[in-house]
């Protein structure tokens, strides 16, 4: 049973900080955290090439840790199935944003229903003036053995074969998608065809704060429809916009049938590669 709302206030964690059950995981850099964090946050910081929440597989980047390495991390966290955790990340810039949500997937791919991030992250609190500690937080281990959700994720080859039967969402931004601008990660301009563009980035305003759940909702079923039951897979670059798109829809939104196809754009154009459409919207 769901015990938190799936993105929560400044106000909220505020009030609710002294609950035991609660556990922060403040994922920023280790001196960022060391400089001052919200009290009794843990840190577990993300890196797209190597953390506990990454790796680098077959020269890809951000790809999901084995699940084992995950329960691992979650245990030693003292994280059980029924604590409630937070995410928080700085917001500077919309991969930030995206990390938070990316660590949040992770830990419902692990089997955890009482999954948050924090609105605004770390900035909007430290701009409120809430108060913060320099205290280290040592958790108490736990043994955790969820129940993966192996559902959420789609490999290349069933992507492939969903071209035309399924929604397909870029969520890269729209240079990138129609082809304008390429990334470092994958130099082949353009995206999967029949794929339709909704930039991850357009969910946050300027300060990283979302934008309100009503609109993103019409944004969303603007170009996918209110159906939602509908197989829809999502892709990004690496996999970061991709898993906050899944999250709003999945979460806020109540579709109950998108996949992130995690490889994404890195992986689409290594050999053999999928099919490209580019300089085209669909």
């Amino acid at each position: 049973m769901h015990q938190v709302p799936p993105i929560v206030t400044t106000e909220w964690l505020d009030s609710n900080i002294s609950n035991q059950n609660i556990v922060v995981v403040d994922i920023r850099p280790r001196d960022d955290y060391l400089r001052g964090h919200i009290p009794r946050a843990i840190n577990i910081p993300f890196d797209p090439l190597k953390s506990a929440w990454s790796t680098v597989r077959n020269e890809l980047l951000l790809e999901l840790p084995a699940i084992e390495e995950l329960f691992q991390t979650i245990g030693s966290a003292g994280i059980t199935q029924d604590t409630i955790v937070v995410v928080v990340n700085k917001v500077d810039s919309p991969f930030n944003r995206a990390d938070a949500v990316r660590v949040a997937v992770e830990l419902i791919y692990a089997g955890l229903n009482n999954v948050a991030v924090l609105d605004g992250g770390y900035n909007k609190w430290i701009k409120e003036g809430r108060r913060i500690s320099t205290e280290i937080v040592e958790p108490t281990p736990k043994y955790y053995n969820g129940v993966a959700r192996k559902q959420i994720f789609v490999e290349k080859l069933y992507v492939l074969e969903r071209i035309g039967e399924s929604m397909i969402i870029d969520a890269r931004d729209p240079d990138v998608y129609f082809g304008v601008t390429t990334e470092p990660w994958a130099p082949i301009p353009g995206h999967i065809p029949t794929a339709k563009n909704f930039p991850a980035p357009w969910m946050w305003m300027q300060d990283g704060v979302y934008r309100p759940i009503e609109e993103i909702r019409k944004m969303i079923e603007g170009l996918i429809g209110s159906e939602r039951n509908r197989e829809v897979i999502i892709y990004c670059g690496v996999g970061g916009y991709a898993a906050t798109v899944w999250y709003i829809m999945t979460q806020l939104l109540g579709y109950t049938n998108a996949k992130i196809y995690d490889g994404g754009w890195q992986e689409w154009v290594r050999e053999p590669q999928g099919p490209i459409s580019v300089y085209r919207w669909e």
